[in-house]
């Protein structure tokens, strides 16, 4: 473990006004977002998709990207590797190393993301490609009983295991539970469940003897389920997930990069920016963004070459934005073109 690199990308992953974009997709997942703008999918429709968001003009506010294992072995039509062409524009890459989440064992309903096996070999190999940082997502439900502290620890050992193998590697890993926004349950509800969820991930992390200082947590914001029938504020939501965040996460801990989670775009610039508009915190807040930078630059290629600068340009959008409200001087009237 080389702790002094570690930290460096750390800190730059989460450098001031910047975040990171998730562009991490499996291939079925992919398939749905072309599917959603009536596009085929192909590896080479998916190259050239990648290749728009790779080489956009987003550097000034984009300090890493998450790539599939096929996006990392992929390059431009001109033949350059995509891991080069962005760390050539002062990007890191990153890599996404889990295999899914699973059915837990004996707890229907709960799942448990898997991919340990063969995760040594499989950094060892993402290094040499160029990956500087790591993904390993967990996904947590409320309602029906869950979460079981089972499916708690269970994912909270995986992500501690999976971190610590990032780190020998010298990868920075992210370390992202998600409590998910599927069900009815009150923000109260989801503020309980991710602050235990948080809580005991930092646990399993210290037992494993993961550097803190050389890791960056991708967390959910504390949100009510998309089917509550009482909504939250954008001053509720900012409130309550910098309550959960201080009561959970070290200090040692360089930046925390949300992920929307199926928040639309301008909801997800809202809440960030009331985050840091209101608080002053021991790390820096920032965003690690899927569809919510994605979903306007796909729209507006629709599978067309002729439209890839239209939708770089919604991307670059997009991606100030977020890079302003990691700063707290988001409003939204910027969202006009």
């Amino acid at each position: 473990m080389n702790k002094q690199e570690l930290a460096e990308i750390a800190n730059a992953m989460v450098a001031r006004g910047k975040g990171i974009l998730a562009i991490d997709e499996s291939t079925p997942t992919i398939k749905k977002r072309f599917d959603s703008i009536g596009v085929r999918t192909s590896e080479d429709r998916r190259r050239a998709y990648r290749e728009l968001l790779i080489t956009a003009p987003i550097q000034d506010y984009i300090s890493g990207v998450i790539l599939y294992d096929e996006t990392l072995r992929q390059s431009t039509k001109a033949g350059k590797k995509f891991a080069k062409v962005l760390s050539g524009a002062g990007i890191l890459p990153g890599i996404k190393v889990d295999t899914g989440a699973k059915p837990l064992a004996g707890h229907p309903g709960e799942l448990v993301t898997e991919g340990l096996d063969g995760l040594r070999e499989r950094l060892s190999e993402y290094r040499r490609l160029g990956a500087r940082f790591a993904k390993w997502r967990a996904v947590i439900s409320i309602g029906g009983g869950h979460p079981s502290s089972a499916c708690v620890s269970a994912n909270a050992h995986a992500l501690a295991r999976y971190a610590s193998l990032c780190q020998e590697a010298s990868i920075v890993p992210i370390v992202e539970p998600e409590v998910l926004m599927d069900g009815d349950h009150s923000i109260e509800e989801s503020y309980a469940v991710t602050s235990r969820v948080q809580r005991e991930v930092f646990a399993a992390l210290s037992e494993l003897g993961v550097y803190l200082e050389g890791v960056v947590l991708k967390p959910s914001m504390v949100v009510p389920g998309q089917q509550c029938s009482t909504p939250a504020s954008v001053a509720q939501v900012a409130e309550l997930t910098v309550r959960c965040l201080r009561n959970a996460v070290p200090s040692a801990v360089p930046g925390i990069v949300f992920l929307s989670g199926g928040q639309g775009p301008e909801d997800a610039s809202a809440h960030l920016n009331a985050m840091n508009a209101s608080s002053v915190l021991p790390w820096a807040l920032s965003f690690s963004y899927g569809r919510a930078l994605q979903a306007p630059a796909l729209v507006a290629w629709g599978g067309k070459a002729k439209n890839v600068a239209a939708a770089q340009a919604a991307l670059a959008h997009r991606a100030r934005l977020n890079s302003e409200a990691s700063m707290g001087r988001y409003a939204p009237e910027m969202e006009a073109l």
